[in-house]
């Protein structure tokens, strides 16, 4: 069930602000993050997500600005906030030389949760993520799908009310990805408060009820996914690829400006966005132009991120 805050939010962050000597990891953001919603940190590589998330879990302190977290300060009350947090880091920290259900039982312990109890929930825990059969198998025979779920059930044994998730599917193939995703969805309809970071696109748009983008340690850009594809993007966008030379596409560029919306050259294929993609392609034929192949698909929040940070690699 969501907490009752009263109307407050679970986390308020103002002018929030990491430094490492003189390497800025935050650069003074401020977002609120409300009980019974799922929020998300979105950005690439160095952003700023995990820097930030580890400030919440009072992992590590605060430099500048004000942070709130179930309605207590990290430098006063660190004790109390993470006995109300239930973290799911982004590398798994399990201890892989004892049995399933006894990761759980043991991480109870550091909740003074009774053993009948510990055990009570364990075994729920164990059904909820889809683990009952493997309780009594030792954790390194587990997949990596496996060991991430045995990590969100661990992370639920305190009742939290605050769920952090740092990169929750990072390393997992696709099936043990949607697995993840359903047992979180879950959790968010029973009222379940969630903070996730993630640089998967889909991941936001399927989990998130609000989002912020980060960039260089700030905050770009905040709002629901369909909220931020509206503003940053169109509603379809058409890729086209031509036949020849890739060094011909700006030239075809400059004949398809008008168009649509908005036209972006890549390396293997021109992008348009525009509001009615068949009839964006219907132009493209009247031009004559070598077209190759062409696909129209509804805006993503893939579209959103890339025209904020950049197509360019982060390292």
């Amino acid at each position: 069930m969501p907490l009752s805050t009263n109307g407050n939010p679970l986390i308020h962050a103002r002018g929030l602000t990491k430094r490492f000597d003189q390497f800025t990891a935050v650069d003074g953001i401020d977002f609120d993050v409300h009980a019974g919603e799922a929020f998300g940190f979105l950005g690439p590589n160095g952003a700023g997500k995990t820097s930030t998330m580890r400030m919440i879990g009072c992992a590590s302190p605060v430099t500048a600005g004000e942070l709130e977290v179930l309605g207590m300060s990290p430098r006063t009350h660190a004790s109390r906030i993470k006995a109300r947090l239930g973290v799911v880091p982004q590398m798994d920290n399990l201890d892989s030389e004892i049995t399933v259900r006894e990761n759980l039982l043991m991480y109870a312990r550091y909740f003074d949760i009774s053993s009948d109890t510990a055990k009570r929930k364990a075994g729920e825990l164990l059904e909820f993520v889809e683990l009952s059969e493997r309780g009594e198998a030792q954790v390194e025979s587990l997949s990596g799908g496996m060991r991430r779920r045995l990590t969100i059930a661990r992370a639920l044994i305190n009742d939290p009310d605050l769920i952090l998730l740092d990169e929750p599917t990072t390393g997992l193939d696709p099936q043990a990805r949607h697995v993840v995703w359903d047992r979180l969805y879950q959790l968010k309809r029973r009222g379940a408060t969630l903070l996730l970071t993630t640089h998967y696109m889909d991941e936001a748009e399927r989990l998130c009820d609000r989002l912020v983008v980060m960039d260089k340690a700030k905050i770009v850009a905040e709002g629901s996914p369909r909220a931020l594809i509206e503003h940053y993007s169109t509603r379809e966008v058409l890729e086209l690829r031509f036949a020849g030379e890739t060094s011909a596409l700006a030239n075809i560029v400059a004949l398809l400006i008008g168009v649509a919306e908005r036209v972006e050259e890549l390396p293997d294929r021109i992008q348009l966005y525009t509001t009615d993609g068949e009839r964006a392609l219907q132009q493209v034929h009247a031009l004559g132009l070598p077209l190759e192949s062409a696909v129209v698909r509804r805006s993503t929040l893939e579209d959103v991120f890339l025209r904020i940070t950049g197509r360019g690699l982060v390292e």
